[in-house]
Order: C-alpha cells, then sequence, then structure tokens
C-alpha cells in the first residue's frame, strides 16, 4: 500500500483537464476539414477522382465525412488549394446527411441530445462495444477511454460486459455477413430505450470495404443509429468528445 501511494504522489495527477481545457494533438492528426470552394474546377475535379473512397462530389463541392478515411490524398492534391486538414477533433454527427460536409458548421449535437436522450440517461450511460469484423484500430482508440489520462468513468460513462446491463452498444468494423448476427443479437439483448453509436467509416459506410457483398453498406441499413462518430480510426478525444456533448 505505501508503495502504491508513493507511486502515485510521484507520477501525479494524469487526468486531462479535457473538455474544459483542448489537449494539444500530433501535428500529423487530420481532424475536422476545411473547404475553399473557390478552389478552381480543375483541382476539385482531380481530387474526387484521386478519392479511393469516393468521399468527394466535385459538382457540390462537398466531402462525405462517413465515407473519408482522412487519407489526406486530396489535401496533397490540391495543395490546400481546395481542402486543408485542421488538427480540430470536435466533430460528429446525429444524422447520416449531417456528415456530408460542403463547409459549414456541422449541427450542434447538444440540441439533439437534450431532446431525446439526456433526459432518459441523466449522469450514468452504460455502453457495450461491439467489434463487427473491425481492424482494431477503432477498438483500441475506444479502449483508451478507460486510462487515467482520459478517464471516461470519471463522467459516468462506462464500458460494460454484457449488453443486458447496457443503455445502448457502440459498433465498430464493416458488419461482416459473419458478424451480422451476433451483432443483431447484442442489440436485441439491449433493454429499451437504447441508443446505437457508429464508430468509425467502416460501420458508417464500409470504409475501404465499400460495396463489398460480403458487409453491410453502413450500420443505419441495418440499425437505426444515433450517433455518428467518422473517422479512420476516430481520435479517442473525438470519441470523447461526442460521447459528452450526445449524453452528458
Amino acid at each position: 500500500m505505501l508503495n502504491t501511494l508513493k507511486n502515485r504522489f510521484e507520477q501525479g495527477y494524469r487526468t486531462c483537464n479535457y473538455p474544459k481545457e483542448k489537449p494539444a494533438v500530433f501535428d500529423r492528426y487530420r481532424g475536422m476539414p476545411v473547404i475553399k470552394p473557390q478552389a478552381p474546377e480543375e483541382v476539385i475535379a482531380a481530387c474526387a477522382d484521386a478519392c479511393p473512397q469516393d468521399a468527394i462530389d466535385a459538382g457540390k463541392k462537398n466531402i462525405d465525412l462517413g465515407r473519408c478515411v482522412f487519407c489526406g490524398t486530396c489535401e496533397r492534391l490540391s495543395k490546400g488549394e481546395f481542402i486543408s486538414f485542421t488538427g480540430d477533433f470536435e466533430f460528429s454527427a446525429a444524422h447520416r446527411q449531417s456528415l456530408v460536409f460542403d463547409g459549414s458548421s456541422l449541427p450542434d449535437l447538444a440540441i439533439h441530445a437534450k431532446k431525446h436522450f439526456k433526459r432518459l440517461f441523466g449522469r450514468s450511460l452504460q455502453l457495450r462495444q461491439v467489434s463487427a469484423a473491425g481492424c482494431n484500430a477503432c477498438e483500441a482508440d475506444l479502449n483508451v477511454l478507460a486510462t487515467p489520462f482520459f478517464d471516461l468513468a470519471r463522467f459516468g460513462i462506462n464500458f460494460v460486459a454484457s449488453p443486458r446491463h447496457a443503455d445502448g452498444i457502440v459498433v465498430t468494423g464493416p458488419i461482416s455477413r459473419n458478424m451480422k448476427t451476433a451483432l443483431l443479437q447484442t442489440y436485441e439483448a439491449t433493454p429499451d430505450p437504447k441508443v446505437v453509436v457508429a464508430v468509425g467509416s467502416c460501420t458508417i459506410s464500409g470504409g475501404p470495404f465499400k460495396g463489398s457483398p460480403e458487409i453491410a453498406q453502413g450500420l443505419d441499413s441495418i440499425l437505426p443509429v444515433d450517433l455518428f462518430i467518422p473517422g479512420c480510426p476516430p481520435h479517442p478525444l473525438t470519441n470523447l468528445y461526442a460521447l459528452l456533448t450526445y449524453f452528458k
């Protein structure tokens, strides 16, 4: 016990002050994009043609954040003339269509949440995470929310082992044919009222596997989704922001 207390005293306070203060992210992080519609048409067309996810609509000059894997191809190709990525990790959406981003601000999650879920779950939210054939990137960045730095439990949000103890499910991965039944059974085992959170481009749109007959073409095609968190994978702080803004 003395050694434990000594170790704790030596290490000091390690938990970040978010959401009171926004921690700095590393320089190479690609977060919320900035779109410049005044860019030359040929540059926009080149970005759309080069996008591996078909996430860019050259005619409407927008980008589908639900498809985007934040590879940075469009930023490199346009040299920032059309799309540039910022270090802002605070973005997610309550509706799939809201992720089709044209440069304006995304709808306010908090307003939607107050009308629907905050009054139901109050200060406690228990979630069951389901990896539906994910590569473990999104899963890993959800797992670190339990570490001392993020300390998700201080906000009354926890991941639980059984869907019967949960208020909702958090889904990652492209939802393969083999995992679809397990996912639906987990959803059914979660008592009502319940929420569904889609994390990562694979879950939202199929990601790099989009169009394959072996996966679902987006979680919202098989379940009602309440919260979409884009990214490949979403930064832990993006996950934290979305959960706090939507549910707390």
